[in-house]
């Protein structure tokens, strides 16, 4: 089997300050210190795949077919896969066949060019790392010819060939060139950044991909479809949010993106931010679309804290997607017993469950133990949700 494994090393630099994406604006958020997370993600995913071919056992281990590997050169692919010795593994051959004009700033043209190498060399299986974004540029020149794998990690990944954290991206993998694993349709969303920033959801379907399929790992798609009846159930939760602003005077409320902490902002006189974190004091705006540092320093100045956050589309996702600013440092300077999850009773209930992937394993074990999360689905109506990491 012929592999192509490719990384988008700016993928996900926008996130954490602020800037909903890293499309057009990486030169701004390298001036807001926005750091690398693709390398690390890619790792973690890559990692995974090597262990548990290694612990397999050695008769085992001597059945996997001839692996060859294609990759780029540098933070495109060859750094992570020499650092985790895939070379070394038996029957695995690694082969760098592109090479980016500037290893620290790729572009979707590096990303294009490297894809038409991996074709050229009849691939059967196109791994990658990145966000939406890339995911589109991939497709654009894949098309569903070859099964494609996302491993997380941009700020915006709605598409459904995504798996859920990269870990799992590496237990896919594993299962896959095995032959345990079939493919299945997976579509390919983007999201207009530039219309992002300016608080409008615009997401494009692209395509169709074929990707390695197994449902509680792979996520879905974003459904784009509402109900009339919605708006009148986020009301219902705006009232009861309201009142507990009113009865908690003390304390500052974080709003999360989405159109339903959208109408809580609404219903409390507050313009806040669509796709951003806004800070909320005595039903007052005090911070508005808040990256990471932002957050970290409104948040030394109040003792008592609520996150009010809603999941993201048909994933599932509370933490992970579209939310970067909200860190691990962050989460944890909030305590997640402060944390507070609203969502309308139709869209929990296409929910297999409430995931987080805050790219901070101890962090996410301790989500993992509370197993369930309360949601606010009315006023003063709740139902327990289960809870994946």
């Amino acid at each position: 089997m012929k592999i192509g494994f490719l990384v988008n090393p700016i993928a996900g630099m926008g996130g954490r300050v602020g800037l909903k994406g890293t499309d057009g604006v990486l030169q701004e958020a390298l001036e807001r210190g926005a750091q690398p997370i693709a390398q690390e993600r890619a790792r973690d995913a890559m990692q995974r795949y090597v262990e548990l071919i290694e612990n397999q056992r050695t008769s085992e281990r001597e059945k996997i077919q001839k692996l060859e590997w294609f990759t780029c050169s540098g933070k495109m692919g060859e750094e992570i896969l020499t650092s985790i010795k895939l070379n070394k593994l038996n029957n695995h051959t690694l082969n760098v066949i592109f090479e980016p004009k500037n290893q620290e700033i790729t572009t979707a043209e590096d990303t294009k060019l490297a894809c038409r190498k991996f074709i050229s060399q009849e691939i059967e299986l196109l791994v990658f790392c990145g966000g939406d974004g890339t995911a589109r540029d991939v497709y654009s020149e894949v098309k569903d010819s070859i099964p494609i794998l996302g491993i997380p990690s941009g700020v915006k990944m709605h598409s459904g060939v995504f798996a859920t954290n990269p870990k799992y991206a590496g237990e896919l993998l594993f299962d896959y060139i095995k032959g345990e694993m079939d493919t299945a349709d997976g579509e390919v969303l983007d999201l207009d950044e530039d219309r992002y920033r300016n608080g409008e959801w615009n997401i494009r379907l692209f395509g169709i991909a074929k990707t390695p399929h197994e449902p509680t790992i792979i996520q879905r798609g974003k459904h784009m479809v509402e109900s009339a009846s919605e708006a009148e159930i986020k009301e219902e939760i705006a009232d009861f949010i309201g009142e507990e602003m009113e009865e908690n005077k003390d304390k500052l409320y974080l709003l999360g993106s989405g159109s339903t902490v959208d109408i809580i902002a609404q219903h409390i006189g507050v313009d806040g931010t669509l796709l951003g974190i806004d800070a909320v004091y005595q039903k007052k705006l005090v911070g508005s679309d808040l990256n990471e540092q932002e957050l970290l320093s409104i948040l030394s100045h109040y003792p008592k804290v609520t996150l009010i956050i809603s999941p993201i589309g048909a994933q599932g996702f509370i933490l992970g997607r579209g939310n970067l600013q909200l860190s691990s440092d962050v989460i944890r300077k909030i305590g997640i017993d402060n944390i507070e999850v609203v969502s309308t009773p139709a869209k929990l209930n296409e929910l297999e469950a409430l995931k987080v992937d805050t790219n901070d394993p101890k962090l996410d074990k301790e989500f993992a133990a509370k197993g369930y999360l309360s949601v606010i689905i009315g006023y003063r109506q709740m139902k327990l949700k289960k809870l994946a990491t």
